[in-house]
């Protein structure tokens, strides 16, 4: 209760608020190199052209520019350390890691440093828990909540029932690949399917074993949980055993044009799971149009706009940005401190009125962040590719998790972790 009090005294204080001479500092750990490169980039060029455009049309947040701090891993859990330790003495208010890896890496450091982390529908699954997790966000959704919306799909088309099914996960060979297993074994005891658990290894040129196994074991449906180029590979083996790709759903990290055009027309019915709708039409985009584009500002080559990636990093962006609105009116103060940020976070609430203020009309589900409830609403849509036009489209609603399951997993994670690391919890 002292936190919202203070919030709504604070909100009043807000337009008289000097603003502060240093910029808000968010570094972006970011990959334009390397095999994950065509996911990293558009991501990247989402993020700044977002922060560019706020920069040039309102001059920053409450009056304070945000400067955004460039650092390339290459998808690298060591190398995204070390961007870490570099950059957070530059007053970093915030980190998003783009990498589950470095992720889990980074959650007991930026824990003792009073750095939050929001990992946007990546990273520890667990730390949806937020009072185990003080630090940790990974709102709008989880991963698990994916592979349970995934789920529901495939029920979906089989008449609401995978009773006496074959359900094959094909996954990078890493802690982000590895994420949704146990999720997907718990909803198989659910509801009688048989799972199939297909390793791909860094960074996922070599798929011919896979799909091999793949033709072999006949699955009902594949889900993917693949990054970069692992994506088109898997789309174009998929292809060539003439897997239906009605039946092949990727996470929303499988999800982008990259990973569905090398396939050309043999990708056409592809589909995945999506947190924000695809397309252009929308106001934020116009802004960045107006501002960043025709101003000759574009990101990297300019020619990632309007991707899949592209509106995921321009989202990312725009959760940051509230963030700092938030957590300016929480404090009554312009310049806001890495702590002040985890605030902005933890209180964050957008609701669609809101979203159309910033932008975003219709475009992704409501937030609203507690401190037990880092992980968001949890929900997500299907998407589906048309090779002929090359456009993703929309098939369903936006549907939730077995909150049942996934929440009873989450629990039992985030308890382990706080019993092993001492954490009496942070929530009052």
């Amino acid at each position: 209760m002292k936190k919202f009090t203070l919030a709504a005294v604070a909100a009043a204080l807000v337009g008289s608020m000097v603003p502060a001479s240093a910029d808000h500092t968010i570094p972006l750990l970011s990959y334009r190199t390397g095999p994950y490169a065509p996911n990293g980039i558009p991501y990247a060029d989402g993020v700044t052209d977002y922060i560019n455009m706020i920069n040039a049309r309102d001059g920053g947040v409450g009056g304070v520019p945000i400067n955004l701090i460039e650092c390339e891993t290459g998808y690298n859990t060591e190398r995204g350390v070390e961007c870490y330790e570099s950059t957070k003495g530059q007053g970093a208010l915030v980190y998003f890691p783009l990498s589950t890896g470095i992720t889990y890496q980074l959650i007991p450091k930026a824990t003792a440093d009073d750095i939050p982390i929001h990992s946007m529908g990546y990273g520890r699954t667990s730390a949806a828990d937020g009072n185990t997790f003080s630090h940790v966000f990974n709102f709008p959704g989880t991963y698990w909540d994916a592979a349970s919306i995934i789920i529901k799909h495939m029920m979906d088309m089989e008449g609401g029932s995978l009773e006496g099914k074959k359900v094959a996960l094909v996954y990078h060979n890493s802690a982000y690949g590895k994420e949704p297993i146990r999720t997907l074994e718990e909803l198989s005891k659910k509801h009688g399917y048989e799972l199939l658990l297909l390793p791909v290894d860094h960074p996922g040129q070599e798929q011919k074993s896979t799909w091999l196994q793949v033709r072999k074991e006949k699955p009902d449906f594949v889900t993917m949980w693949g990054w970069g180029v692992m994506n088109q590979v898997a789309i174009s083996e998929a292809a060539s055993i003439r897997f239906p790709m009605d039946r092949f759903i990727g996470v929303w990290w499988s999800a982008s044009e990259n990973d569905v055009l090398p396939a050309g027309d043999k990708s056409d019915g592809y589909k995945a799971i999506a947190m924000n709708r695809p397309g252009t039409d929308f106001g934020a985009y116009r802004d960045i149009q107006k501002h960043v584009i025709d101003a000759g500002n574009a990101a990297g080559a300019g020619d990632q706009v309007g991707t899949i990636l592209y509106s995921r990093g321009m989202l990312n962006a725009a959760y940051m940005v509230e963030a700092i609105r938030t957590a300016q009116k929480i404090h009554g103060a312009a310049d806001i401190t890495p702590g002040m940020m985890r605030d902005g976070l933890e209180n964050l609430k957008i609701d669609q009125a809101r979203w159309t203020e910033m932008g975003f009309d219709n475009f992704t589900s409501t937030i609203d962040v507690t401190c037990e409830n880092h992980g968001g609403p949890g929900l997500g849509a299907i998407q589906q590719w048309d090779a002929s036009s090359k456009t993703w489209s929309l098939i369903t609603d936006f549907v939730g998790a077995d909150r049942d399951v996934v929440d009873a997993l989450i629990e039992a994670d985030a308890s382990a972790y706080a019993a092993e690391n001492n954490i009496s919890g942070h929530c009052k």
